[in-house]
């Protein structure tokens, strides 16, 4: 009886949606054979209107008279008028030649050819349209996905081996006159701040809510004078001595006396909040922030440890800090780690870091990339020679370190130029953006003496990391290894950078930063010789001469 009755909604659904969804089906097969059956005609007719239009149209647009007028002024036309022209077009299509082939040699694809397929071919239509409702849900599904990655890659990341604002980067304000941090950089470190060492709970204890007051003050003075008004009020006020070392300490050695007056009083009070870290969300926000406290004090006492020369003290506060703290992989801890390893010249333990992190699943960064690089060359670099490679080939050892290359100069392409001392290096910003110029001042300032180190290693970096430009000529648009590289970068870098720093468009092939500094270097190469003459006329004529031909 049951089985009889009428359907309800949730049966009628289905058949409604098939019988839909075969109407869709047959529609389209239907009108899609009409529409090529159709196509031969349908252009033989337009043709015929077209020709039918214009013979109508004849008198009013006076095609006789013009076209008389045409032949006649082709007559008068003298054989000079075609030797200027030939010449003309010769001398142009000289031009384009020598520049498809001086690029070609310089970036290995060819201009005509990427500008074709990067500008033309989406006006034209090139693009194979796909109309289907899977294709579509695919491609929409594909564009947030390319969407969240360009927003991940664009994200702003503490730097893991930031200078210390009153030892550092004050005395190079003190030197030089210069500011070597920007405002949107300072303003992203109070935020920093207040998000580190600020809870909920700071309001209850009189210390704790200065503090919360002084990370948010502009001015240096003013942050340093409430630092002690906190310890006059709580002797034990982790925080107080965290700012004093950051910001008023003028060398590593007293910064150093802050940090471990913090570490005492910070894991007093992160024993305190362990025991009752579980009674309420006040109590679990108020450990969350003690447990940030004390891990930020140890990490700096590690920096002042490698600083100072105790290498290995140093490898041991990092080692047992993530040990201690698994969770907070964030923080990339492994960076230090990497860092004082590699000055240890302990490359075996290095590679044990890099077995960890260099993997799919976590985020890269240059220092994973660009160590794992240095790594592999390090075993071909002492024997490398560009001449006995091109004539014998690349032995598998070479392969490896020459991919390994690719892989960091795809992931970061600011780095080679600042290793290679081709661009000025300033001291690195407290945040940096992965994949961006920003990082790469970062990685290089503390990295390149590493690199130094191992002999060969910057020969064979300078040999090869252009090449990654030849298979990646697109890098806009397709990776190899990774996602596309994110045009927000410049951006990002230009809040970041000071203004004195050479922008990051001056360390990219053209295929990043647009097709004006090309135009401009080719237009230099090309009239390099000319200048080179000026240069020797100019020294061999008297000083003044110039001047007095222009008085005549």
């Amino acid at each position: 009886m049951a089985e009889s009755g009428p359907p309800v909604d949730g049966d009628a659904a289905p058949s409604s949606s098939s019988s839909s969804s075969e109407a869709s089906g047959t529609c389209p097969g239907r009108w899609e054979r009409l529409r090529l059956a159709a196509g031969p005609w349908a252009r033989t007719v337009a043709l015929v209107a077209a020709l039918g239009l214009l013979y109508f149209l004849r008198g009013p647009l006076r095609l006789r008279d013009n076209l008389v007028a045409v032949t006649v002024f082709l007559s008068t036309l003298t054989p000079k008028f075609y030797v200027a022209l030939t010449g003309t077009s010769s001398l142009i299509s000289g031009l384009i030649f020598i520049f498809e082939w001086w690029y070609f040699r310089k970036y290995g694809t060819s201009f005509i050819e990427q500008v074709s397929v990067s500008h033309l071919r989406p006006l034209i239509g090139g693009a194979e349209s796909n109309t289907s409702p899977q294709s579509s849900f695919s491609a929409s599904n594909g564009e947030s996905e390319t969407n969240r990655q360009s927003l991940s890659e664009c994200k702003v990341w503490r730097n893991p081996l930031n200078l210390f604002r009153g030892a550092e980067y004050s005395r190079y304000t003190w030197v030089t006159g210069k500011e070597p941090l920007t405002y949107y950089d300072m303003n992203l470190s109070a935020q920093d701040h207040q998000t580190f060492f600020t809870c909920e709970t700071d309001s209850l204890r009189p210390s704790d809510a200065v503090m919360q007051k002084a990370w948010r003050e502009r001015n240096p003075q003013a942050r340093i004078k409430a630092a002690y008004q906190a310890l006059e009020l709580n002797n034990e006020c982790a925080t107080a001595y965290v700012l004093l070392a950051e910001e008023e300490a003028t060398t590593i050695v007293d910064a150093e006396k802050y940090f471990r007056q913090a570490l005492r009083a910070g894991e007093n009070v992160y024993r305190k909040s362990q025991h009752c870290g579980s009674q309420s969300p006040q109590h679990e926000a108020q450990l969350r922030r003690d447990t940030n406290v004390l891990v930020y004090v140890k990490r700096r006492l590690a920096m002042c440890s490698r600083k100072l020369g105790r290498i290995k003290e140093a490898v041991k506060i990092m080692r047992d800090l993530m040990k201690e703290f698994p969770l907070l992989s964030v923080l990339n801890i492994h960076e230090n780690l990497l860092e004082a390893l590699l000055e240890l010249q302990a490359y075996a333990d290095v590679q044990a870091v890099l077995a960890k992190y260099d993997d799919i699943s976590l985020p890269k960064s240059a220092a994973i990339c660009y160590t794992a690089a240095l790594l592999k060359a390090r075993a071909v670099s002492d024997r490398f020679s560009p001449e006995t490679a091109s004539r014998r080939g690349l032995s598998t050892a070479e392969i490896n370190a020459v991919e390994a290359i690719h892989r960091a100069v795809e992931f970061n392409p600011h780095v080679p130029k600042y290793l290679l001392e081709m661009k000025s290096l300033i001291l690195p910003p407290e945040h940096i953006l992965k994949r961006g110029d920003s990082e790469a001042v970062a990685y290089a300032f503390f990295h390149i003496q590493h690199w130094k180190r191992i002999e060969g290693a910057l020969n064979l970096l300078h040999c090869t990391w252009e090449g990654t430009f030849r298979m990646i000529p697109y890098p806009l648009e397709k990776g190899h290894l990774f996602y596309p590289y994110p045009s927000c970068t410049e951006t990002a870098d230009r809040e970041l950078l000071p203004t004195s720093h050479a922008g990051p468009a001056s360390s990219l092939p053209p295929s990043f930063c647009g097709w004006g500094p090309v135009l401009k270097e080719f237009f230099g190469t090309l009239l390099s010789p000319l200048s080179f003459m000026m240069e020797k006329i100019e020294r061999l004529m008297p000083a003044g001469l110039w001047h007095q031909l222009t008085q005549i």
